[in-house]
């Protein structure tokens, strides 16, 4: 089982709005943008934080993505969306892209084991996580019951979760694989009781066991928000829909 890798509680900066003056883009100093509500740049957050002394070394950048500054499209991401990665005199951005980037160009513990099969089944369920959020979100925003249309993703992830009995990780030990998945598990979890009075986790012992061992995990806590907070913001997003 993976250890909880704990670290101090960071102060986290205020997120820059289209008021703030930029950093001094390019000038060495490695940083990560991103918002504190979008679960893509919670991936590499919680990448971040896991892989120990990167507080330092890569700074957190939080972007009001309903008010942004200018001059994060014109200077530094293009495509004006977060999480992105300034590294090297370069910008980099797509969360999975990124969370690599971090495990091989940065110390810390690594996030992807050396087994064959396990890297394989990783790279299977990397690729398998933009199909299981739209499928689930789409649920969520759908009128009525959500059980018949839901449950077979969920079933899934229970399934996934079984393949490997030395841990109650994806890949055994805590990955990337874990980390792709946990900010959308934690937001569809939430919104599905809340909306659709729906468990992700009733008859699902090992999705229960994963979001409990999750949760001792510094690098993903510091992460989250409140989640009154996530409620609202997706309701402004209309992305849920009650039954």
């Amino acid at each position: 089982m993976a250890a909880a890798v704990s670290s101090a509680k960071e102060v986290l900066p205020p997120p820059l709005t289209s008021e703030s003056e930029p950093p001094n883009l390019f000038d060495g100093t490695t940083r990560l943008y991103i918002s504190y509500t979008c679960p893509y740049a919670q991936r590499t957050w919680i990448a971040r934080n896991y892989k120990q002394g990167l507080q330092e070394k890569i700074k957190l950048v939080p972007i009001d993505l309903q008010n942004r500054p200018a001059w994060y499209k014109e200077k530094v991401y293009s495509t004006n969306k977060v999480p992105s990665l300034e590294h090297n005199n370069e910008v980099k951005g797509e969360s999975l892209d990124l969370i690599k980037y971090i495990d091989s160009h940065f110390e810390g513990p690594k996030l992807l084991p050396d087994d064959p099969e396990k890297r394989q089944f990783a790279e299977e369920l990397l690729s398998y996580t933009d199909t299981f959020n739209k499928e689930v979100f789409t649920a969520s925003r759908s009128e009525g019951e959500v059980d018949d249309k839901v449950a077979p993703e969920w079933d899934k992830i229970e399934d996934a979760l079984s393949k490997f009995d030395d841990g109650p990780f994806f890949l055994g030990q805590f990955s990337l694989v874990d980390i792709a998945y946990a900010p959308f598990i934690e937001r569809f979890q939430l919104f599905l009781a809340e909306a659709k009075n729906y468990d992700i986790t009733k008859g699902r012992p090992k999705l229960k066991l994963w979001i409990e061992e999750l949760n001792k995990i510094d690098a993903y806590t510091q992460t989250k928000r409140d989640p009154q907070e996530l409620l609202a913001h997706a309701k402004k997003l209309g992305l849920i829909s009650r039954i």
